[in-house]
């Protein structure tokens, strides 16, 4: 029966979840309470929808970020009236600024019981500020068809809120009035008759992907590109849902225009390195040498999404200050330097397949289109002229190309030599070894702090098609361990790599163990305190910095792991590590602890 027809609650919650899921639901994350109970018994019901129990209701809000970041579909999440739903204010937040769908489904007591101290009862209207794409209150429960109409268009306008112009979370404040519990009503049951459902949902099909991307309307200044001998392409932070062809579109932009091409570890371009022969992975290292760096400078940058965390190349940015246009098709600002910058909202997608019709169609497009040969001195391809309309053209600037591309073949070479030799476990080897030996295509979740900047410094390029996953929105370390049990949640084996304090913040994500299908393998490196803080001028000021700042917490990991049913294993050596990467288990949760020094870790 698609409809309960029980009671008015009932017969309410259900036409909400099914909506839900002819629109392409398929997880519901549900939160324990009371007045969320018709909420919860039409998604437990419901045979096409996997409704997940969770505790702790920060930890289910990222999980159910995590899920929604590998579905791209909104996850429902559901809690009881109060101060649970303030819980999920963390995860809203990073739905937001992270892009990704989420509906969030507060259960509320009516109007008539609030302001009146009866029990477990907030302000929950607009309880998450600005940070939903949208929100609203619904009705209380009524059987006037009507209002089920209303119902039923509330949802699908909130699922395609979620979605667009650009995802993040939509908030429904629902109110319910005794009883909570499905117990029979007869006028509920006298609706059953009158309700023919075939007509009441035909109109709802599964949401197709819409394009964000539409290049009509956006003028593309690629002759402006085409035209500079010192352009510079940056792709920094992405979890493209097709990360193949977002790195195919970037590397045919790179190599029709001749550009460097920096790419951020976070981003799948370093795990797609075959296809990117002008890939720099050591700018952080490369523009530290000052001299080098002027040097480098570039007239205009093409900057695609966010910029990658170095702060080293922010800094070599906002000093020489190029023109910059930024590739994306949110509608975000994502200009945080306050640069001489134009946002072209569209995807790279959409220009590289802009690239390929226009180079098909009009071969006088530009010299930028040019054949390639690899340069045996540094293995990397370089241009070389080709004959186009009966002429002779001779690519862009090479010299600037080739400068880029010197000093990171150096680079890399040293880093690579140095990491390979490094015997002492220090925790950037533990970046720079699962680069090297994780099973092709793993998803690997990286914990906010210095994993990060870890992945930045030291990731090795390779052909490995890693699909990297974090929570860079608003880059705290709350719901770190849940967010990425969302992400392996029926998915291929994956991989975390986090701090001891990302963990220890969220260890409440252990509690979804009797529940989990899949296997995670976390990866802590335990320095006993915030490494991070370790890289910044507090560090220097004694007290008050090892108590107030560092915060070493002193947890036997081993105890931890006992008390949740987890597996643990403490690494004494790199080779240990690397024999239980590859291959990785199938099921369950494991725990690899890697003991470093925090202060030697900073020097390194």
């Amino acid at each position: 029966m698609l409809i309960d027809f029980r009671n008015t609650n009932t017969v309410w919650a259900s036409i909400l979840v099914e909506t839900l899921t002819r629109l392409g639901l398929t997880t519901a994350v549900l939160c324990p309470g009371s007045r969320s109970t018709p909420l919860t018994v039409a998604f437990a019901q419901h045979s096409k929808i996997e409704a997940i129990p969770i505790l702790d209701e920060r930890s289910a809000a990222f999980f159910a970020l995590g899920v929604a970041r590998k579905s791209w579909l909104p996850v429902a999440l559901v809690c009881t009236s109060g101060t649970a739903g303030a819980n999920f204010y963390p995860a809203i937040i990073e739905a937001r600024e992270s892009r990704v769908p989420l509906l969030i489904l507060t259960a509320d007591r009516p109007p008539e019981l609030r302001d009146c101290h009866s029990g477990q009862t907030i302000d929950q209207v607009k309880l998450y500020g600005n940070y939903p794409n949208w929100q609203t209150e619904l009705a209380v429960p009524s059987l006037e068809i009507g209002m089920l109409r209303y119902l039923r268009q509330t949802v699908i306008h909130a699922w395609e809120r979620s979605r667009f112009p650009t995802p993040g979370a939509v908030h429904l404040n629902c109110p319910f009035r005794d009883p909570l519990a499905p117990i029979p009503d007869p006028t509920a049951t006298e609706l059953q008759s009158q309700f023919q459902a075939d007509d009441f949902f035909a109109a709802i099909t599964p949401a197709s992907v819409h394009s964000l991307s539409p290049v009509s309307g956006q003028t593309i200044p690629y002759s402006d590109w085409q035209a500079c001998d010192r352009g510079l392409i940056i792709a920094g932070l992405a979890q493209p849902q097709n990360p193949k062809a977002y790195c195919q579109a970037i590397a045919q932009l790179s190599q029709s225009l001749n550009f460097p091409l920096l790419a951020e570890g976070l981003s799948p371009l370093r795990n797609y390195a075959h296809l990117n022969p002008y890939l720099i992975s050591t700018y952080d290292l490369i523009l530290r040498n000052r001299q080098l760096a002027q040097h480098l400078t570039p007239t205009i940058v093409i900057q695609i999404g966010e910029l990658p965390t170095s702060k080293e190349l922010r800094a070599w940015l906002n000093t020489y200050q190029p023109q910059r246009w930024i590739i994306d098709p949110c509608h975000h600002n994502l200009d945080a330097l306050h640069g001489k910058t134009t946002h072209l909202r569209i995807s790279i997608e959409a220009i590289g397949q802009w690239i390929t019709t226009n180079k098909t169609q009009n071969q006088t497009v530009g010299a930028g289109f040019t054949d390639n040969v690899v340069d045996k001195t540094d293995n990397r391809t370089t241009p070389t002229p080709i004959e186009e309309q009966g002429r002779t053209v001779s690519p862009q600037n090479p010299h600037y190309l080739k400068t880029w591309c010197n000093a990171e073949t150096q680079v890399r070479a040293a880093v690579d030599q140095t990491m390979a030799e490094m015997p002492q476990l220090f925790e950037g080897k533990a970046a720079w070894l699962l680069s090297q030996s994780l099973p092709k295509g793993t998803p690997l979740f990286i914990a906010n702090s210095m994993p990060v900047r870890d992945i930045e410094f030291f990731w090795s390029p390779g052909n490995t098609e890693i699909q990297p996953w974090f929570n860079r929105g608003a880059n705290g370390i709350d719901g770190t361990l849940s967010t990425a049990l969302g992400i392996a949640h029926r998915n291929q084996s994956a991989v975390m790599l986090t701090g001891d304090l990302a963990l220890l913040h969220d260890t409440n994500g252990f509690l979804f163990n009797n529940k989990f299908a899949g296997h995670l393998t976390i990866i802590v490196i335990n320095n006993n305190g915030g490494g991070i803080f370790e890289m910044l001028p507090i560090s220097d000021f004694e007290p008050p910095f090892e108590e107030f700042f560092a915060t070493p917490q002193h947890i036997d990991f081993a105890q931890l792991c006992l008390t949740y049913g987890i597996e643990h294993q403490r690494i004494q050596s790199w080779q240990q590590l690397q024999q239980l990467l590859n291959p990785l288990p199938n099921q369950g949760i494991r725990l690899l602890e890697i003991p470093t020094n925090r202060k030697t870790d900073a020097t390194w």
